[in-house]
C-alpha cells in the first residue's frame, strides 16, 4: 500500500508532474497517480492540467513567480524591455529570454510574456507571395475599383464577369489526409491505418478553363510539348468569344468584363488589341493574387480536391474526367465562386492590401 505525503510544498508537486510528463504520461494519468500518494486535496484535475499546458509551451521553473518577501519582480519597466527583445525576435524562447534577463526567473518571464504581454506562439502560414507594400497599394486599389462598381450595379456587374485561367492536372493526385481516413471498430485490433510516402507519376495535361457564374463556357487542353503564347491565347479567346454568343445568347452585346491575371500571353500587345477589337473591358487584376482569383480559390480548387487519389493512364481518359466533373456541377457552384469574389475583395480593403486567408495548398497554379 502506498504512503500518504502530509502537506507536500507546491514546487514538490509541480516537480512530479513535470516529471510524468516529460515521461509522456497524460495529465489524467499523471492527476490519478499523483492522487494516491499526495491525496485529492492537495492537487486537482485542473491544476494538473494547467501545469501541463505550461510545460508544453516551454516553462521550466516550478516556482511561483516572484522575489524575496513575495515581492513581484515583474516591474512595468522591466516588462517593457522583455517586450522590445521580443519584438527583435519573434521566434524567442523562454530559455533563450532568460540569458538576456539572468535577475529573473524563467517561471517569472513566462508569466510576462503570456498574462501581462499577452503573447501566444502561432504558426506560420503559406503564403503565395511576400506582398511588398507597392504590390499592397495594388491590391487596394482593385478591391476599391471593384466594390465601387459592385455598389453602383449589383448583380448586374458580376452577371458581365467572365473569368478563366490555366491549371496542370496530373495522371494521379495524392489525395488529402481526410480521403485517406478508414472506418475501423473501436476494439479492432492491429495499428491505425498508415500512409507512405510514393513517388507519382510526372505525366500530366495543362488545361484551360473559361466561366462565368452560370456555368463552363469553354474547356481547353494544351498539345503535349507546346506551350502558351500570345498567339495561341488568342486563338482561344477568339473560341471564347464564339462560345460566349452560342451560350449566352445578348451577353456579348450587353458587354464582358474580362477578369483574367497579368501571365504574359494575356497582356501581350496582341492580345490586348485582340481583346480592344472585341470591346471587352478587362479587370486590372493586381499581381500575386490567387486568393482574388475565382478560378484559383474555387473552381480548381475543389477540382484538386476531387482528383485527389484518382489515377488515369491516358491524356483522354483524364481530360474526359475533367470535362465531365465541370458539366455535372450545378449552377449555384459557379455563381458562389463569382459571389465569393465580393467578401474577398472587401476583406483585402479591410486587411490594407494583405492575403485575405490561408491559400490553398490544393490549387498547383501555372505559371506561364
Amino acid at each position: 500500500m502506498l504512503r500518504k505525503t502530509e502537506s507536500p510544498a507546491k514546487c514538490e508537486l509541480r516537480s512530479v508532474i513535470r516529471f510524468l510528463h516529460a515521461e509522456g504520461s497524460n495529465a489524467a494519468e499523471i492527476h490519478r497517480r499523483m492522487s494516491k500518494v499526495y491525496g485529492e486535496t492537495f492537487i486537482s484535475d485542473s491544476k494538473v492540467r494547467k501545469w501541463c499546458r505550461n510545460f508544453d509551451a516551454g516553462r521550466t521553473d516550478v516556482h511561483d513567480a516572484g522575489g524575496q518577501g513575495g515581492k513581484p519582480v515583474s516591474t512595468d519597466d522591466l516588462v517593457q524591455r522583455v517586450d522590445q527583445a521580443i519584438r527583435g525576435n519573434r521566434r524567442f524562447t523562454i530559455i533563450g529570454l532568460s540569458d538576456l534577463f539572468p535577475e529573473i526567473s524563467r517561471s517569472a518571464l513566462y508569466t510576462i510574456v503570456s498574462e501581462r504581454l499577452e503573447y501566444r506562439k502561432l504558426c506560420e502560414r503559406w503564403v503565395p507571395e511576400m506582398l511588398s507594400d507597392h504590390h499592397k497599394t495594388q491590391r487596394m486599389g482593385a478591391a476599391l475599383t471593384f466594390l465601387q462598381r459592385y455598389h453602383r450595379d449589383g448583380d448586374e456587374f458580376l452577371d458581365k464577369i467572365v473569368t478563366g485561367d490555366e491549371t496542370w492536372v496530373h495522371y494521379e493526385t495524392e489525395g488529402t489526409k481526410e480521403q485517406s481516413k478508414q472506418w475501423m471498430h473501436s476494439h479492432s485490433p492491429g495499428r491505425k491505418p498508415v500512409k507512405f510516402k510514393r513517388t507519382f507519376s510526372t505525366k500530366k495535361c495543362l488545361a484551360t478553363v473559361f466561366w462565368d457564374r452560370k456555368g463552363v463556357l469553354l474547356v481547353e487542353f494544351m498539345p503535349r510539348g507546346t506551350t502558351i503564347t500570345a498567339a495561341s491565347y488568342s486563338k482561344t479567346l477568339q473560341r471564347l468569344r464564339r462560345e460566349i454568343q452560342n451560350k449566352r445568347r445578348g451577353m456579348l452585346s450587353s458587354g464582358i468584363v474580362l477578369l483574367h491575371d497579368n501571365a504574359r500571353p494575356h497582356t501581350a500587345v496582341a492580345t490586348t488589341i485582340l481583346l480592344q477589337r472585341f470591346g471587352w473591358e478587362v479587370f486590372d487584376h493586381p499581381q500575386y493574387s490567387p486568393d482574388l482569383a475565382p478560378s484559383d480559390f474555387h473552381l480548381f480548387a475543389h477540382m484538386k480536391l476531387w482528383l485527389g487519389g484518382q489515377i488515369f493512364a491516358t491524356d483522354n481518359e483524364l481530360q474526359t474526367s475533367v470535362q465531365n466533373w465541370l458539366k455535372i456541377q450545378a449552377a449555384a457552384f459557379y455563381d458562389e465562386g463569382i459571389g465569393k469574389l465580393v467578401p474577398r475583395y472587401d476583406k483585402c480593403m479591410n486587411r490594407n492590401g494583405d492575403y485575405v486567408e490561408k491559400y490553398l495548398n490544393v490549387v498547383s497554379h501555372c505559371s506561364i
